[in-house]
């Protein structure tokens, strides 16, 4: 896992990368980022219309684990190889642990956990021939920080982390590094849809923003460049770390002003 060979270890030329989620929002901010580093760039996503060139994509549903096992096969072989995993793809919920379904925890839960399994579990055998295997998983602050109104999307995100550091610990001595990011609220389209569906989406977004000590949503594009260095030969030595991008959210208790 060390950073021999590779003149810039923030460069990703000649790697290959696969990025779930990759259509919109982090996913695609983080496919584009490490295309634009060199690397070969594969898609996933459940409606690939509109990616853009030169990204590949391909059309699955991370809840499948046949659909999943076809596409990693597909890309492996577009790209040639896979020495970087994004496991991006994730979708929300809103509510109490009274509010949600039985069926609609079941149906976050394989999209947001299970998602991970079966795209690291088809991949893997990939990643233990290369030079940078990396895995890189998208929590969230919701994983550290109890939120109204998130305990089924919490929950998921709980498990994405404690996910990552039992992966972490199976696969560092065959060199594959497992990290995760946990994203403050992000200005992604997911948020634009909840702040559209709210009674004052000026006033919503306002209570977002200063929720977050440095007063501002996080961007797609700060996260992308949190989860290309995880990805990245730079991070040679970083197995089994958790990474914020919350603008302080989670380490930081401020007076009020």
């Amino acid at each position: 896992m060390a950073t021999d060979g590779f003149t810039d270890p923030l460069r990703l030329d000649g790697l290959s990368a696969l990025v779930t989620g990759g259509a919109s929002g982090i996913g695609l901010a983080t496919a584009q980022l490490l295309a634009s580093r060199g690397a070969h760039v594969a898609v996933l996503d459940r409606e690939i219309d509109g990616v853009p060139a030169p990204l590949h994509g391909l059309r699955a549903d991370v809840a499948d684990d046949q659909q999943v096992a076809d596409a990693v096969a597909d890309a492996a072989a577009r790209i040639r190889r896979l020495d970087i995993v994004v496991n991006n793809a994730g979708i929300g919920a809103q509510g109490t642990v009274e509010d949600n379904s039985t069926q609609e925890w079941l149906d976050v839960y394989s999209v947001n956990v299970l998602g991970i399994v079966h795209v690291s579990r088809a991949a893997l055998p990939h990643l233990r021939a290369s030079r940078n295997a990396a895995i890189v998983n998208t929590c969230s602050i919701a994983a550290t920080a109890g939120l109204p109104q998130r305990a089924l999307y919490s929950a998921t995100k709980g498990a994405v982390m404690s996910l990552t550091l039992a992966m972490a610990a199976d696969h560092v001595h065959e060199g594959i590094r497992v990290n995760c990011v946990t994203p403050g609220t992000a200005d992604t389209p997911w948020i634009g849809r909840l702040l559209d569906a709210a009674d004052d989406p000026a006033a919503e977004r306002a209570a977002l923003e200063a929720r977050q000590p440095m007063g501002r949503l996080v961007s797609a594009a700060e996260v992308a460049q949190a989860i290309a260095y995880l990805a990245s030969p730079a991070a040679a030595a970083t197995t089994g770390t958790i990474l914020p991008v919350d603008g302080g959210m989670q380490g930081l208790r401020l007076r009020p002003r």
